[in-house]
């Protein structure tokens, strides 16, 4: 028992480690606020995949839509984002295209419908199911209306000079059909069943409730030592935090079956006086 408590202490204390709150000075200001409720700009103009000058309301009226903010040379977590979405979308038994739609907006404003269309044409293929290239879109715009999407959206990112890439969180939106936030989804991984129960609320114009934020940064890529920052020091630090809970369950259920154990050899073999 003596060995638990000193186990659990130093568990404890690992995990008071890891779960800093403190935020780097390059990190400061950048996330994701939920802005539930809220009204996306529906007269924002955008180009599509095909080069043509959209508005973003030309997106919205019937169904409800699936927002997510990336940039499609990203070198990683936006991949990573959209693969999640994938993973995600692929498990829900509601079709893109039929029952809603999804919308990928670039928040590099160098990026153009040349990119965008190569990201549709992958996703689309990889999502597999009729109608999805009518229904899953992904946009590029000019800083202002992107500024002014991500503004109301509550996504806030920079351009970091130095690396030339920017820094961001990762996350997703459902919006209703009426263009209000009705949902936020934090990391890179959206369980289905929650993302499939989203969609059904938006559709109803229904607004849901405030979710607790894992946040996940982009923050740079250096090819010279070909390691990323704080999107790697963000994920040992939740592994980290995993793999010390299963280690303190695993001490406990050891400690409880030595008691019973102990408790059943004490019948077996009762002491004689």
């Amino acid at each position: 028992m003596k060995c638990l408590v000193i186990a659990v202490t130093f568990c404890t204390v690992l995990l008071a480690n890891t779960s800093s709150n403190e935020v780097p000075q390059q990190l400061r200001g950048i996330g994701i606020d939920q802005k539930l409720n809220q009204q996306v700009p529906l007269d924002a103009m955008f180009k599509d995949e095909y080069g043509r000058n959209v508005r973003l309301g030309d997106y919205f009226g019937k169904k409800p839509v699936v927002l997510g903010l990336v940039y499609y040379e990203c070198p990683m977590l936006c991949n990573l984002t959209l693969n999640g979405m994938l993973r995600s979308l692929r498990a829900v038994n509601l079709d893109i295209g039929k029952e809603y739609d999804v919308l990928n907006v670039s928040f590099n404003p160098r990026e153009g419908p040349e990119l965008a269309a190569a990201k549709k044409e992958a996703y689309s293929r990889r999502y597999g199911r009729e109608g999805v290239r009518n229904g899953w879109h992904f946009l590029t715009g000019s800083e202002e209306n992107i500024r002014k999407l991500a503004d109301a959206v509550g996504f806030h990112y920079r351009f970091d000079e130095k690396s030339g890439q920017y820094v961001h969180a990762s996350g997703i939106m459902i919006v209703t059909p009426e263009g209000r936030l009705s949902h936020y989804f934090y990391g890179i991984e959206f369980p289905p069943r929650d993302v499939k129960f989203g969609l059904m609320q938006a559709s109803n114009n229904r607004i849901g409730s405030p979710v607790d934020q894992l946040l996940l940064y982009c923050y740079h890529y250096d090819p010279e030592t070909g390691k990323y920052g704080l999107i790697i020091m963000n994920t040992i630090r939740i592994a980290g935090g995993l793999t010390i809970v299963g280690l303190i369950l695993m001490l406990v259920m050891l400690s409880r079956r030595n008691r019973r154990r102990k408790l059943e050899n004490a019948r077996t073999f009762p002491v004689l006086p």
